[in-house]
């Protein structure tokens, strides 16, 4: 939910520059949590016998920073430019093509996965279809095309957080990402746009929840999230901020889907539901008596 309504602050701010607004909101997000970092830290330190107080893993918070951060600094910006050819809706639910993309990154790193899941997945790209394709037109946009590379940007980033995760603090993994993004999109900005104050200042409201709230809070949420489960499930679950992406966008900006949008988005909905059933309804192997 708070990435879905992300997506109606990233639209209302794109005015600003792509790399202006993901340079600055992603710096916040990064600021944000470094004084918790250093309270975990210290929370967490106080416990030990002084014989066993630990110094801060610099080296391995800033390596899992920089991998988390390089496909969150693509994923971000490119998903960012969209929102200038693209309506808040639909570049929520092509986003979610990452559900598709993190199983299909899984078979090449020897995942198994149930049969409720690959469901799940297979009526996640029907959705998209009704969602993306107008009948009998298969063409694809420039926004449609920027969008599912943010998404394959993305899925990279599930799969990297999925790796570190369990060997660097939570907090420390995302505040460091966080920078390392912001840091490599803030240098992007000097070169290819013209920042100004007076813009800068008009949009601090986009900025402020998207740095905080979807950066600071969602983007931590996830790492978190995806130590206790399947990063193909997770992927399915996330790709729930394009369902909230469509609510937000209709309640705040009167941005409308047809019919076939709509259905998209139930099909999709279905698709998250599906996979988060017991997987032993889905275990059809006979037990041996």
């Amino acid at each position: 939910m708070v990435w879905g309504l992300s997506f109606v602050a990233q639209s209302e701010g794109a005015s600003i520059g792509t790399f202006t607004f993901n340079g600055l909101r992603t710096l916040l997000g990064g600021i944000v949590l470094l004084p918790l970092v250093a309270f975990r830290f210290r929370k967490e330190n106080s416990k030990l016998p002084v014989a066993e107080k630990q110094k801060f893993p610099f080296k391995d918070v800033i390596i899992g920073g920089i991998c988390c951060g390089i496909p969150l600094f693509i994923g971000g910006n490119l998903q960012q430019h969209a929102f200038n050819y693209l309506y808040v809706g639909k570049v929520g639910f092509i986003t979610a093509l990452y559900m598709v993309i993190v199983p299909l990154f899984g078979i090449f790193l020897k995942r198994k996965l149930k049969i409720n899941i690959w469901a799940g997945v297979a009526l996640g790209v029907v959705g998209l279809y009704f969602l993306s394709i107008k009948p009998g037109d298969f063409s694809v946009g420039t926004g449609e095309l920027v969008t599912i590379l943010c998404s394959i940007a993305f899925a990279a980033h599930v799969l990297v957080i999925d790796h570190f995760c369990q060997k660097v603090d939570s907090m420390a993994l995302s505040c460091a990402q966080f920078f390392f993004a912001g840091l490599l999109s803030i240098v992007c900005m000097f070169i290819f746009e013209e920042p100004k104050t007076d813009e800068i200042l008009s949009a601090w409201i986009p900025l402020a929840y998207a740095g905080v709230m979807s950066c600071g809070v969602a983007f931590t949420a996830q790492i978190f999230g995806q130590k206790y489960t399947n990063p193909t499930v997770a992927s399915v679950l996330l790709c729930l901020e394009s369902v909230f992406s469509v609510i937000f966008g209709w309640l705040l900006l009167d941005q409308r889907l047809d019919s076939r949008g709509y259905l998209g988005c139930v099909i999709m909905f279905t698709a998250v539901i599906l996979t988060q059933l017991p997987q032993e309804w889905f275990d059809f192997k006979k037990k041996k008596v």
